[in-house]
This record gives structure tokens, C-alpha cells and sequence, in this order.
């Protein structure tokens, strides 16, 4: 957040030096801002501002990937004249251990048509979650850790 907030301040600095405030001459500042902060950065060991920025944006396209997979999942379960739904709760074993990264998981699974997250146990390393279709636990927990726990993981540490 201070790295974005630096960015802007360097791109707002660019518009100044450079006596146009246009939106494209501000959109100019902020990628100059953003490569040179890249630069300087990367020497020193932080994570890059850019690197992070892609990590998370890798991130919400997962999830808009798998929330338009699990809502066309439900439409067919819904529309289909038998469904056959097996539907359950399961604990998902906790990787991600702040609770900003807790808590982001628990809304990704809940923001996904077909799952809700339930609970958290007390000692924060177990997600409960309610799965429309439970008949694989298995398989719904190997999708979680190796989808959005994994992405939350490399974008947030």
C-alpha cells in the first residue's frame, strides 16, 4: 500500500515537473513511477511493487474464473430435472495463517456460487465450508489449497 501510494505521489511530482496535467500525462507519471520504483526496489530484496501487483491480479482473474465455472456448475445442477446433490460440510486444513489472508479465503470460497465458508476454529487452522455438491471433500479441498490458497500465498507474503 505505501509502495502505491509513493507511486502516485511520483506520478503526481511528473505532472508537476512537466507542467501538463493531463490523464494521459498522469497515466505516464504513474508507469515511469511504477518502472522506476521496480528498479530501485529489487536490489534491496522487497518484493516488487509490479511483482506484487501482477501476483494479485493473477489472483481476482482465478477468481473470476472460478466463479463463472461454479455458477455454470449450479445452473446445471439447478436446471437439471434429478439433481443429484450431496450437499455437506468439510474441514479444509488452514496454510494461510494472518487474518487478513484467513479472511480473504473464507470470502473467495463464499463469493463462489456452491460454497460458503462456515466457521474458522479457535485455533485458526481450520476453514469449515459448505459445499453444495460434497460427494469428493477431497477433491474440494486439493482445488482450494492448490487455487485460491495458493495465489493468496504468493501475492500477500
Amino acid at each position: 500500500m505505501i509502495a502505491f501510494l509513493f507511486n502516485l505521489l511520483l506520478a503526481i511530482a511528473w505532472v508537476a515537473v512537466t507542467g501538463s496535467a493531463s490523464l494521459h500525462n498522469l497515466v505516464l507519471g504513474f508507469l515511469l513511477a511504477a518502472l522506476s520504483l521496480a528498479i530501485i526496489r529489487e536490489p534491496f530484496g522487497g518484493k516488487g511493487y509490479l511483482r506484487r501487483a501482477s501476483l494479485v491480479f493473477s489472483l481476482a482473474l482465478l477468481f473470476l474464473k472460478e466463479l463463472s465455472l461454479s455458477a455454470w456448475r449450479v445452473t446445471l445442477t439447478i436446471l437439471s430435472p434429478d439433481m443429484k446433490l450431496k450437499p455437506g460440510i468439510f474441514a479444509f486444513p488452514l496454510t494461510v495463517t494472518s487474518d487478513f489472508e484467513i479472511t480473504l479465503l473464507a470470502n473467495l470460497i463464499t463469493l463462489t456460487p456452491g460454497t460458503l465458508s462456515v466457521d474458522v476454529s479457535t485455533d485458526r487452522c481450520t476453514l469449515y465450508v459448505h459445499a453444495l455438491d460434497c460427494s469428493d471433500p477431497e477433491t474440494a479441498k486439493r482445488d482450494i489449497a492448490n487455487g485460491f490458497e495458493r495465489k493468496i500465498m504468493e501475492a500477500f507474503r
